[in-house]
């Protein structure tokens, strides 16, 4: 009998729990938005909120395509792309092999978000530490996505694109050399080092799919947060006190290298925010566009997650600095000095 009611427990369908996750809250918060376009209407029929919500909706609606781009690339490059491809192509010594992975970062785009972990996998087979942080800064920065995306973002101003290029790449291998000189491995966290699985080829579509998918909700709710802080500056901050910012080139440059560590915006992305701050000189805006993609406060957290707390209090700051650096020389050689 015992036996019996053993199988007749098995055979019982289990029954699952219905569990909400952020489709779902999305689907529903367009659902009331639908619903109620109306009230929704008369509601934000306020000047200032309707110059907030169309700064916000602008920033948004441009700024999408290029983050699904971005997204599907990373997990195309997470699922297909083996981290021994990469090592191969790198020179043994550590120096010229910093060269070569900043160069990696332009075939090889990817998001911040993507790209801690790609090096934690090639530092796990055994790619030198220095090569893989310099891809850790590259890829996001300097990859096609990125500069096409600052291009429609500053129409008519190609200068942009190529202080931002040369201003990121050189942050990205100014640290790499940095490491391979003065870094210790005892910073990294163990686990950090340990040799990583490859993909199976069985699980690669998945494993794509859950990366773009997991990129993309993490990376697309960044940008609604930069994009809505965006819309609050352009209303609540009156422009005047961006425009002392013209006047202030120091203080200009500390005060966007700051907002893009707060603000920890998507490089697919943060082209558009910086953008749409019309009374900023470009200058700032340059530094605020090397800046982010190398150190915020989301990298922070998966540099602490990844590679340990000692590693991320040491690397941060210091890329922090040399990117302020590396982009206020780009943006006096590119862009003719404070503009």
């Amino acid at each position: 009998m015992e036996t019996l009611s053993n199988n007749a427990a098995e055979e019982r369908p289990r029954t699952r729990r219905f569990r909400i996750s952020s489709i779902e809250i999305l689907c529903a918060v367009l659902l009331v938005a639908v619903l109620a376009q109306s009230k929704l209407q008369d509601l934000f029929d306020v000047p200032a909120l309707r110059t907030g919500s169309t700064v916000f909706v602008a920033v948004c609606v441009q700024a999408l395509p290029f983050l699904v781009l971005g997204v599907l690339i990373s997990g195309a490059i997470a699922a297909f792309v083996p981290a021994r491809a990469l090592e191969r192509v790198l020179p043994k010594k550590a120096s010229a092999a910093v060269g070569v992975a900043g160069l990696a970062g332009v075939a090889l785009p990817g998001c911040e978000c993507a790209s801690v972990p790609v090096a934690r996998r090639l530092i796990g087979q055994g790619v030198a530490p220095a090569a893989a942080l310099t891809f850790l800064l590259a890829a996001p920065a300097v990859n096609p996505v990125v500069l096409v995306a600052t291009a429609v973002a500053f129409p008519g101003r190609p200068e942009m694109v190529f202080a931002r290029f040369v201003g990121s790449l050189a942050t990205a291998m100014v640290m790499g050399w940095i490491w391979a000189r003065w870094g210790k491995l005892s910073w990294i966290t163990e686990r950090a080092l340990r040799r990583l699985p490859d993909v199976q080829p069985g699980q690669r579509w998945r494993v794509f799919t859950e990366t773009a998918r997991t990129d993309l909700v993490e990376a697309g709710g960044f940008l609604v947060l930069g994009a809505l802080i965006s819309a609050s500056l352009n209303v609540l901050v009156p422009a005047k006190w961006f425009e002392v910012l013209s006047g202030q080139v120091i203080v200009g440059v500390v005060v966007m290298a700051v907002l893009a560590v707060v603000l920890a915006l998507c490089s697919e992305a943060d082209a558009f925010v910086a953008a749409s701050l019309t009374a900023v000189p470009l200058l700032p805006k340059l530094v605020f566009l090397v800046v982010g993609p190398a150190v915020d406060v989301k990298l922070f957290a998966l540099q602490t997650g990844t590679f340990g707390r000692s590693f991320a209090a040491r690397f941060a700051p210091v890329t922090f600095i040399v990117a302020i650096a590396c982009g206020t020389i780009a943006g006096v050689i590119f862009l003719g000095g404070v503009r």
